[in-house]
């Protein structure tokens, strides 16, 4: 009979460990895949038609397909939180760099890592504080290395610089970037790599997690050029 009880123990605890791993892999794990605007088979800046300056200067807006991530790298696996809902303006002169400027926002509140209970605590007032602060920004300062002449469906690769705003606090940064105009649309792909301690947070630690200092900053923008 005590080893009928003890085996019906064993299970009963085996069954709970598994369910409290199976919690600790959800709360603490990845649930977002970082979607690409640019084709990874796209070639870089040759044999493909010349795009004519025309279609490229101008103004352009960011279009609701747009996403920004921000991912952090755990003690168990790089964790990706999604910002679905941006918005912004660019401007374009191949001929005069100094002419070209570009913001995008982003609506914190929005921000999801598939994990509820995770997205709460990381909007909340120890971290990005939402409430107080629902957007962040990034404004561009200046391009370097932004391509005079363009090809069709062919990825060139430059630099952005400028200033990233977020919890009401802003760090320079540069985004190493790489953009392709394809079928009237302008598609980018950015990344940077900024801290918590950079926008007065601390990385957050628990007893069975620690997550690294770093944070790597993605923009996946799709732009539209706007109508005369």
């Amino acid at each position: 009979m005590n080893i009928k009880k003890a085996a019906i123990s064993l299970g009963a605890l085996v069954v709970l460990a598994g369910g409290g791993y199976a919690a600790y892999d959800y709360y603490a794990g990845n649930h977002v895949t970082i979607q690409e605007v640019i084709p990874a088979d796209a070639s870089v800046q040759t044999g493909t038609a010349a795009v004519e300056a025309a279609k490229l200067n101008g103004d352009w807006s960011i279009q609701p397909d747009s996403k920004v991530y921000f991912s952090v790298t755990t003690s168990k696996e790089t964790v990706n939180f999604e910002g679905a809902t941006v918005k912004g303006d660019w401007t374009i002169d191949t001929g005069d760099l100094t002419k070209m400027s570009g913001q995008g926002v982003v609506d914190v509140n929005a921000l999801q890592s598939g994990n509820s209970q995770r997205d709460g605590h990381v909007k909340g007032a120890d971290y990005l504080n939402a409430e107080a602060n629902p957007e962040a920004t990034f404004t561009v300062k200046s391009f370097e290395n932004f391509p005079k002449e363009w090809n069709e469906g062919a990825k060139a690769a430059f630099t952005m610089k400028g200033t990233l705003t977020v919890k009401g606090i802003s760090k320079d940064v540069s985004f190493e970037t790489e953009a392709l105009y394809t079928q009237g649309a302008f598609k980018m792909e950015g990344s940077t790599v900024v801290t918590f301690n950079d926008f007065g947070m601390k990385n957050p630690h628990t007893v069975m997690l620690d997550t690294q200092n770093d944070v790597t900053v993605q923009l996946r923008l799709n732009l539209n050029k706007k109508q005369a």
